[in-house]
């Protein structure tokens, strides 16, 4: 008996999703459990596997396209059974397995969504939309745990080909057996992050002479990076570094068409900054002791060496211990007070935001809390994060310090209540003890729903706060 293949729900709030590659072809036999396709969700690249046993009939959705979530995608049945109501009841017949054969289609003006348009529930979606593999707004900063929830508009990519051709992103599996394809490979279209063309600009580099290994092949910051460093051992050689060109643009403008992280972002902000009643509360903090404390801790070794942000993350995790009623969610029936404390933070990526989740945070020291930093971030900007890693959060952090953001407010994620952004560490002058002295401070502005925090249950957070980071010995107590 034939068994359909869907557009399942491959993260706890995927509405629809983005086919990325066919691993099986028409033809191909297949057994249950076995992975058939990868798929882009709203936060990650995951696979889907088949539900049944057989051979792949037919594939009705090219790669690059999307469909919501439930929409029949293809067919698996025995080699002999007649499976066309099937298919025509799905509204397809195998095109989307030519399609892929023979290329991606050419880009169609009229499927980019209106950026004034609601976000379509499965239900609404008549038609797929067609996605663009790399679109990006949100520039990857230099630190690793750290990005911004009210991302800035998002930047055009270098060209203007409105029909140029869609390229696939490339999976880890690509990456592994086969070259990155060029920036220039799809189409004569230069495809490159709105970071990646600042920094080639900043250090000469012609964008044309660099392979890209990001989405489709476009070129990213440590697509930059390593043509720095290989510049660098030619120099070393005496070799000539290239000369400096800036990518020529061409028409008026482009029109990007929205990742799925993208969609997801729009939405989830929609539903944060209208409903939700927020007030802000800022405070500047003394680091002194916690700056003497990590030069303290890096000179007994490597294996000791944390950030800033790793025990900025430990202080809030520790003071949110003892504020339950801002570790907090709001149910809309009830508010929901949290024991244990799961800290979202924020993580900018050429694709979009992202919030991947230290569990536990409360519980653990500071070099654990680096390891699960650091791991999780670097996952998060290779797409590979699984479901449980960015979902619990019950509470958030934004850190934009690291690249000179003094301060600014964050927007709240929802059932969440709060979230603490977190700005520059700069050197003031200040008044110790009659004196005038030069020490280093800090900047936060936590963003409270004031339907379960009040400005005194806030301020007291702070406050508590505020001993942990300016007495950090309090985190090992």
């Amino acid at each position: 008996m034939a068994t359909k293949v869907h557009m399942e729900a491959l993260s706890p709030t995927m509405e629809e999703g983005r086919l990325v590659k066919w691993l099986k072809n028409e033809g191909d036999t297949v057994a249950n459990g076995e992975t058939l396709a990868e798929v882009e969700t709203d936060k990650a690249i995951m696979e889907l596997v088949a539900r049944g046993d057989g051979v792949l009939r037919a594939r009705m959705l090219a790669e690059g396209d999307s469909s919501p979530v439930g929409q029949v995608i293809g067919v698996i049945a025995a080699e002999d059974e007649d499976i066309s109501e099937l298919v025509a009841a799905a509204g397809g017949g195998g095109a989307g397995a030519a399609a892929t054969d023979a290329g991606p289609p050419p880009k169609d003006e009229g499927t980019a969504e209106s950026p004034d348009s609601a976000a379509p529930s499965p239900s609404d979606v008549v038609a797929s939309t067609r996605e663009q593999a790399g679109a990006s707004s949100v520039p990857r900063s230099t630190q690793e745990a750290q990005g911004e929830a009210s991302a800035p508009p998002q930047e055009k990519t270098a060209g203007a080909a409105d029909h140029a051709p869609r390229t696939p992103m490339p999976t880890a599996r690509e990456h592994a057996s086969e070259q990155p394809p060029h920036a220039q490979d799809n189409g004569g279209r230069l495809r490159s992050s709105p970071l990646a063309r600042r920094l080639a600009s900043e250090q000469g580099l012609q964008l044309d002479q660099i392979r890209g290994t990001g989405p489709g092949g476009r070129i990213v910051r440590r697509d930059i990076e390593s043509a720095l460093e290989a510049g660098t051992a030619r120099e070393a050689e005496g070799a000539a570094p290239a000369a400096a060109a800036a990518p020529a643009r061409e028409g008026d403008y482009t029109d990007i068409p929205l990742t799925q992280i993208r969609k997801t972002i729009a939405r989830r902000l929609a539903e944060s900054i209208g409903p939700i009643p927020t007030f802000y509360l800022t405070a500047d903090f003394d680091l002194e002791r916690a700056a003497e404390m990590r030069t303290a801790m890096a000179a007994m070794g490597d294996e000791f060496k944390v950030s800033f942000n790793d025990i900025l993350l430990k202080a809030i995790a520790t003071a949110l211990a003892q504020h339950p009623e801002v570790n907090a969610h709001w149910l809309g029936d009830r508010i929901r007070e949290f024991n244990r404390v799961h800290l979202g933070m924020a993580v900018a990526t050429d694709d979009g935001l992202i919030v991947p989740v230290i569990f536990d945070a409360h519980r653990k020291g500071l070099r654990e809390i680096s390891a699960d930093a650091r791991a999780l971030a670097k996952r998060a900007r290779e797409r590979k994060l699984k479901p449980e890693e960015y979902t619990g959060s019950t509470f958030s952090v934004s850190n934009l310090g690291m690249i000179g953001i003094d301060d600014f407010t964050a927007i709240i994620n929802p059932p969440e209540t709060g979230i603490l952004a977190i700005g520059a560490i700069q050197p003031k002058h200040v008044i110790v003890d009659g004196e005038v002295q030069i020490r280093r401070r800090l900047r936060v502005t936590m963003s409270c729903d004031h339907r379960v925090i009040d400005g005194a249950v806030g301020a007291r957070f702070l406050q508590t706060l505020r001993r942990m980071i300016e007495n950090p010995l309090m985190l090992v107590y």
